[in-house]
């Protein structure tokens, strides 16, 4: 929900989109071919900086590369079809005239827009996507039907937050093939103009929560970051570039993920829970042992 102080800022984020659209068929080279660039930031490969990282060959890295942001990708694509699937319900409740309606479907029409940019992007790269499991689809599907809007939101933010980490750190490396590099650096233009909107929706939740829905608040953050961080690694990359024990490196790629998340992907997520005083003697445990976060 937008408040009357509000309804100037979004008027202006929907002049942006109107006045600012950036199109993936202009703003991506997708003619480019692939020379040796990298496809995915090496410190972003799940197993950079691990030993067992040193054993694969450079082909082997830069492959790794290649399945990771597919699959990075993919998840993107997953995660802003249930955030559409989200929005389009609370367009039901409210009036079409309304600033809120209004901007909702210029964000619409930009996440749209991103999902088939992904699909290119992974059509491009050709490389190896895994459906999401059962589990997954379960719990995506689950939570944009039934949970109240208000851990919809939430979720929507958080999966934002974190898309917005990634993409920053790849649109910044110049050593990234330069399709992937815009496919990023256009996400992150659109993106935080709908973190900037969703974080104002937020407040009408967050803003006079107590001390138990502001538990529950922080607890729903950590669980979409650990859901989307889970379907970072498989099994399945690591055939596809020829190792000798793939469920091995899968193990431990997971583990090292998780401990390079904790220490270098959640600043700005943790910076939003401590904006709602989301963090307690029960989550800090909880964020501490299932994230690796450094509070």
């Amino acid at each position: 929900m937008i408040s009357t102080a509000d309804i100037e800022k979004v008027e202006r984020l929907i002049h942006l989109s109107e006045t600012n659209p950036v199109l993936p068929d202009e703003f991506i080279p997708w003619h480019m071919q692939e020379k040796d660039e990298l496809l995915l930031p090496r410190e972003l490969v799940s197993l950079e900086g691990h030993p067992l990282f040193d054993s694969l060959t450079e082909t082997q890295k830069r492959e790794l590369g290649r399945h990771e942001v597919v699959q990075v990708m993919y998840s993107y694509a997953w995660a802003e079809g249930l955030a559409c699937f989200i929005f389009n319900k609370r367009l039901l409740k409210i009036p079409p005239d309304s600033v809120e309606y209004r901007y909702l479907v210029k964000e619409l029409i930009e996440e749209f827009r991103h999902q088939d940019m992904f699909a290119r992007a992974i059509r491009l790269l050709n490389g190896r996507k895994i459906k999401l499991s059962k589990f997954h689809q379960f719990v995506g599907r689950f939570h944009s039907r039934y949970m109240p809007a208000s851990y919809q939101f939430i979720s929507v933010l958080a999966v934002e937050l974190v898309t917005d980490i990634y993409g920053k750190m790849i649109r910044k490396s110049p050593a990234v093939f330069e399709p992937i590099r815009k496919v990023s650096e256009l996400h992150h233009i659109e993106e935080g103009r709908h973190i900037h909107y969703t974080k104002m929706w937020m407040k009408h939740y967050t803003d006079n929560a107590g001390f138990f829905k502001r538990t529950a608040f922080s607890i729903v953050v950590l669980l979409n970051i650990w859901y989307m961080r889970s379907l970072y690694v498989t099994k399945v990359n690591f055939e596809a570039i020829g190792v000798d024990d793939p469920a091995k490196y899968a193990n431990v790629a997971r583990k090292h993920l998780k401990q390079k998340f904790g220490t270098f992907y959640l600043d700005e997520i943790i910076e939003f829970v401590n904006e709602f005083n989301g963090f307690n003697f029960i989550t800090k445990p909880l964020w501490r042992s299932i994230l690796a976060a450094k509070l």
